[in-house]
């Protein structure tokens, strides 16, 4: 939502009388403040569009109103026609992230002269730059290169170079360090003035890690801010004006340290940069997401004092700066400034979505024709499966559906620590299903038969836009994990029967399976912790038989585990995941990579393995409810003896298991 009141800055409708009657003229404050010696400048920011041009989710196959550069546009149109002088910037992350993306890299192909639908949407709007973020390598620099060839405005990146020299202004860019704008401004009088507007781009140095295979021995990348000290000088001499950073890093610390990805902090503290544009983290700001973080005000923009902002992702919303700006002779200087966002939808206290904008129909048609395309790609099969994926028993036994997302995570984190210290630990990895039931309902499961699966199918495979991490935790905190997990399970007294056996306030999200070692659970025991994760019985085990190849796990052992940034970052607060464990972060989402690893794989088998079961009870049985549909795969569970035992309430299917 907007960080500010409808009152405060934007749209503001003046009511000038005039001997003629009344006109409704819409201005910006900055507008009607400027003096003859001032100009009011709008700086429009998009980021981290993926691809995502349309309001639509390719995965489900259905239009949706939370995304969509197409939407984004109907606020650009509105501060155009709002605002005397603007300029429309895009922060990167542009050329890769849904499907789409995907048709054009590996089925249609970027051919010299070819034009790339993103590119095609951002020169209907009339984008006047854009930098690189991290995404725009994920298919090598040749269709980088080729799909940068059809945009009609500069594309800057500063710290991606081809040869390094003895300083950055020595090096060989990839692209254009930085590039000036001339531009005229409207002053308050309406009097046109000559500005220089200089814009530089900065990209994470971390695309050497997260795609090295198409950049090692290609290209090199600098530290942001060493970069940004040594061109911005070169800027001022160039004749800039004023200097805007796109910055495709994120919000952190203040505190610079060398190669940090997320660095547009102490990037606005370089002298001569006059605003930032950040992006890269998915997040709005300001916001309150922000609150705390030394040297930035979350609730006025203010990075070190200067402006700053970062417009969300998928297109979901519209970053502006506003600058008053002062001609001293012949030089401008920034006086004062105010950030704002806007976003496409808003989300109501029913959870369900209300669209603020309608789409640009110019946009929409600069890339139907590959839309339509994609439509056919996403519904056809991009590989096989040899075993179905459901999620009816995903848990209470060993899960296909869960066991292809942990294949997927271990293919792409061992690839990615191949040649680090990491390499030669044990690599595990922790899923787990997200659509089992619940407040779901009966038929909120995932069900794809053995055969073709479409890229649309995915989406029953992992719902949510997480991206890959790995952590690196010790044997204790592996069984803790796992013993947080169990949480799920309600205390099973022994000899009982029919006992209910799930606890329904413990989301199955947090229930991780982990991939890679075996062991038992224990259900006569007491849950060490609660369903939010806190501490209930410290001393309590329900985990044991905990073995890596068939030997016991040594709690003082190291581990690699696969997870997701929800997850590595603290969601759910597991023992050996609060966010200081990460030993690597991947910019490709857990959805992206399991579609890579079918493509790869061409024929998945994603069979369980029963790595995981319920210690035996004798004379003991368990209630559990499930979809109805669960009956068609009953044969197929591994390590549980079960049966149907009948209905259950509200359309589930209730089973017996025989502990």
């Amino acid at each position: 939502m907007p960080t500010r009141s409808p009152e405060t800055f934007s749209r503001r409708n003046f009511l000038l009388s005039t001997a003629a009657g009344a006109s409704l003229i819409t201005l910006h404050p900055f507008s009607a403040r400027a003096a003859a010696n001032q100009a009011h400048l709008r700086i429009m920011e998009t980021t981290d569009v993926h691809v995502h041009v349309l309001p639509y989710d390719y995965y489900a196959d259905k239009p949706v109103d939370t995304v969509g550069l197409a939407r984004t546009a109907a606020h650009i149109n509105d501060i155009r026609a709002e605002a005397t002088n603007s300029v429309l910037l895009d922060n990167g992350d542009f050329l890769q992230g849904n499907p789409m993306g995907d048709y054009i890299a590996y089925e249609r192909g970027m051919k010299d002269g070819d034009l790339h639908p993103v590119i095609a949407a951002l020169n209907t709007l009339g984008f006047d730059a854009s930098t690189l973020g991290n995404h725009e390598f994920n298919y090598g620099l040749d269709f980088l290169m080729k799909s940068l060839a059809g945009a009609n405005f500069p594309v800057v990146s500063a710290n991606v170079v081809t040869e390094r020299g003895a300083d950055p202004t020595k090096d060989k860019g990839l692209v254009k360090p930085y590039v000036i704008l001339d531009r005229k401004l409207k002053d308050g009088d309406g009097v046109e003035h000559p500005i220089r507007i200089g814009l530089i781009g900065f990209v994470p140095p971390q695309i050497m890690q997260w795609d090295r295979g198409h950049l090692e021995g290609r290209v090199q990348t600098r530290d942001i801010i060493a970069a940004a000290k040594a061109w911005v000088p070169v800027m001022r001499e160039d004749g800039a004006d004023i200097i805007v950073a796109l910055s495709h890093s994120g919000i952190g610390s203040a505190q610079h340290t060398e190669g940090m990805e997320n660095a547009s902090v102490p990037l606005a503290a370089v002298e001569g940069i006059d605003a930032v544009l950040t992006g890269h983290s998915h997040l709005v700001y300001p916001s309150a997401t922000f609150e705390g973080f030394d040297m930035v005000d979350a609730t006025t923009g203010l990075i070190h004092g200067k402006p700053a902002v970062m417009g969300g992702f998928w297109g979901d919303t519209l970053g502006l700066i506003d600058l008053l700006l002062e001609r001293d002779g012949t030089e401008w200087r920034v006086v004062s400034s105010s950030v704002e966002t806007r976003q496409i939808y808003k989300r109501n206290d029913d959870r369900s979505i209300t669209a603020l904008v309608a789409s640009v129909p110019e946009v929409e048609a600069a890339v139907a024709k590959d839309h339509e395309a994609t439509l056919a790609y996403i519904r056809r099969a991009v590989g096989k499966t040899s075993a179905p994926l459901y999620s009816y028993f995903a848990l209470v036994a060993d899960d296909p559906s869960v066991q292809v997302v942990s294949q997927a995570q271990v293919w792409y984190i061992a690839g990615m620590l191949k040649g680090t210290e990491y390499e030669t630990l044990p690599l595990l990895s922790a899923a787990a299903p997200f659509k089992a039931g619940g407040r779901g309902g009966p038929d909120y499961y995932t069900d794809v038969p053995a055969g073709d699966v479409a890229i649309k199918n995915v989406a029953d495979l992992y719902l949510y836009p997480n991206t890959i991490r790995a952590v690196k935790v010790t044997g204790a905190q592996l069984k803790d994990w796992l013993e947080r997990s169990a949480g799920i399970f309600n205390q099973i007294t022994p000899g009982g029967a029919d006992q209910l056996l799930l606890n329904p306030d413990f989301p199955s999200y947090n229930f991780d399976v982990i991939d890679g070692v075996t062991y038992e659970i224990d259900l006569s025991q007491p849950s060490k912790y609660g369903p939010k994760g806190e501490d209930l019985n410290p001393t309590a085990s329900r985990i044991s038989s905990l073995m890596l190849m068939g030997q016991p796990v040594d709690p003082a052992a190291d581990f690699i585990i696969a997870t997701n940034n929800y997850r590595a970052e603290g969601g759910g607060d597991f023992p050996g995941a609060k966010g200081d464990t990460i030993v690597f972060e991947g910019p490709d989402t857990n959805r992206d990579i399991i579609v890579r690893f079918i493509v790869e794989k061409g024929t998945i088998d994603p069979a369980a393995d029963a790595n995981w079961r319920f210690r035996p009870m004798p004379g003991t049985t368990v209630l559990f409810d499930t979809g109805p549909k669960a009956a068609a795969y009953l044969s197929a569970v591994k390590a549980v003896t079960i049966a149907p035992a009948g209905n259950g309430p509200n359309g589930f299917a209730r089973f017996r298991i025989t502990l």
